[in-house]
């Protein structure tokens, strides 16, 4: 005999507090047919079956004040363009232009705007008018955009214009706020979160290649991936929610233990996605904030001449005084279409294990230094260990001269260069690839089971004096190239990942809990927080699309939307 299935809670509550009898166990890749298949629904549901597909739209998004502001960069230009929408949005342009004729959806007119107090006053002579009706418009709502002459004074009078209807008119008309207008298209349903947050990407994007993996995202299909996620773990968690409501009476087909086994080889998939999206972001992250290199090594290595070689001005201050660089300096630079920034830092050196007698008196401040270099080292991406040519005291034995720590904090850097300065000090090149050799030999123990990173000769000072090392500038490069070659291998996106690129360090902090809360699933034995554990996780993806029910959704789309500049 058919049941009936009556369902009057919102859809992350589903089969919580249903009235089910005989309810079968389906497949959980048969989603569409879950609500349509043996059930049938009472005269008092209130829910259907749409409600939980990705594609469910809300009603709009209400707003009964409307906003404008200057979309394009304040200043002196040949335009500006003022955007408005809103409900007002059409009393602004009757109070700006008395007496004109309707406008036209999408049709652009040039008319003359007058001051709404006073008429008689021109603010500009001649404006492209744009209208776009909600809800076929990019906020869903009336969206007016003025085309004015961009002259700040220009600028200030239409602005002020559009305050006094405001006004005049005791009409709920105010400025917005960062990135209200691409709020509003959100809560509209114009634009899914993913979507703008690879708007804020390209909006963002300093250098080349930040610019094409912002154009070269897909936060469709982001989207979907996510909602696919939610909508079958809501479903998982109904089926154990029937089963704690109902096992006691009713003779299901599956014993508690078999439906977690099942739940939990979806869940394995899940996880094994997870983890792919989250390399994603790492990827997307370091193109978005930059890669971070540090320069390592003993004092008076190079790391500041070095520094400035590859900047091309004085960056750092260069001394034979050992310990000039005492603080951390960075430098940012677009390498390639890369962004890069490169930590120059104190020269290490340790007064207990080295006889050396610069090291014999360390300073607090330099101490403080070393520490603030080796934190720095830890915390980077690439780690380029500086050494250099040096010759032995009253002794004309050239060696290469190293730091121990330097070489340890190197060798466990995920991406390490090592760079051996001073080479114009080395008389022939036989004997450069004398002493390369013996150095590789020396280290690659500490390298070990790892392959030695490559050893790069280079010059820093601009008339190399001695030797058959005149080219200094094809040694620059040569580390260039090989520092690039490991950023592109860093941020690069395999084929298989194209369609991943565009997840956030937002997203990827969230994904963590989400993991958190399915691994918790699967070690659990209790149905009832096992059932528990499936809506924490199914509640971080509602976190990651902004499309959840739970009180602190706007204070998550105040941090986003408020990155937007003012107008967008």
């Amino acid at each position: 005999m058919m049941r009936t299935l009556y369902l009057e809670y919102p859809p992350d509550m589903i089969l919580s507090r249903a009235r089910i009898k005989n309810l079968a166990f389906y497949n959980l890749d048969d989603y569409h047919g879950f609500l349509t298949r043996n059930l049938k629904f009472g005269q008092r549901s209130i829910l259907q079956h749409q409600k939980f597909s990705s594609n469910y739209s809300v009603p709009l998004a209400s707003a009964d004040d409307t906003i404008y502001a200057l979309s394009t960069a304040p200043g002196r230009g040949a335009l500006a363009i003022i955007r408005a929408s809103g409900p007002q949005s059409i009393a602004i342009y009757n109070n700006l232009c008395p007496n004109s004729l309707n406008l036209h959806p999408r049709k652009a007119i040039v008319r003359k705007l007058y001051n709404p107090i006073n008429p008689k006053i021109i603010v500009d002579s001649a404006a492209v008018i744009l209208y776009y009706p909600a809800p076929s418009s990019a906020t869903g709502e009336d969206v007016l955009e003025l085309h004015i002459h961009g002259g700040s004074a220009t600028q200030r009078a239409v602005l002020t214009a559009i305050s006094d209807v405001a006004s005049s008119k005791k009409l709920l008309i105010r400025y917005a706020e960062p990135g209200e207008f691409t709020k509003r298209a959100f809560l509209n349903h114009k634009l899914e979160l993913a979507q703008v947050e690879a708007l804020s990407n390209e909006l963002s994007a300093e250098t080349e290649q930040q610019r094409q993996a912002a154009v070269r995202s897909n936060p469709r299909m982001l989207n979907m991936i996510y909602e696919g996620w939610r909508n079958k773990l809501l479903l998982a968690r109904g089926e154990i929610e029937a089963l704690i409501d109902f096992s006691e009476d009713q003779n299901f087909e599956e014993s508690p233990q078999k439906l977690l086994g099942n739940v939990r080889s979806y869940v394995d998939l899940i996880l094994t996605e997870t983890e792919r999206l989250k390399h994603a972001s790492y990827r997307q992250e370091l193109l978005k904030r930059g890669v971070r290199v540090s320069l390592l090594g003993p004092p008076n290595s190079g790391k500041s001449s070095l520094l400035n070689r590859i900047t091309g001005r004085e960056a750092s201050i260069v001394s034979k005084e050992a310990g000039t660089t005492r603080d951390v300096i960075e430098i940012s630079l677009d390498i390639k279409g890369y962004l890069c920034t490169f930590a120059d830092t104190a020269g290490l050196r340790d007064e207990s294990t080295s006889s050396d007698s610069l090291n014999n008196n360390i300073s607090a401040v330099e101490q403080e230094g070393i520490r603030r270099a080796k934190s720095m080292a830890k915390n980077s991406d690439i780690l380029i260990l500086m050494a250099s040519f040096e010759y032995k005291e009253s002794s004309e034995i050239c060696m290469i001269k190293y730091d121990q720590s330097s070489l340890f904090l190197a060798a466990n850097a995920s991406n390490a260069l090592i760079v051996v300065n001073k080479c114009d000090k080395v008389i022939s090149s036989e004997q450069l690839k004398s002493l390369i050799e013996d150095f590789q030999t020396k280290i690659t123990t500490a390298f070990s089971p790892r392959k030695l990173p490559p050893v790069i000769p280079i010059c820093c000072h601009d008339n190399p004096g001695k030797g058959d090392f005149k080219n200094n500038d094809d040694n620059i490069q040569c580390l260039l190239s090989k520092l690039l070659g490991i950023i592109e291998g860093l941020t690069e996106f395999p084929v298989e990942m194209e369609d991943l690129i565009g997840v956030t360090e937002r997203q990827r902090l969230i994904l963590e809990k989400f993991g958190s809360h399915l691994q918790d699933f699967k070690g659990e034995t209790d149905i009832v927080l096992a059932a528990e554990n499936l809506r924490l996780a199914a509640s971080c993806i509602s976190r990651i699309t902004g499309r959840s029910e739970e009180g602190d959704i706007d204070e998550l789309l105040g941090v986003i939307f408020e990155k937007f500049c003012i107008g967008k």
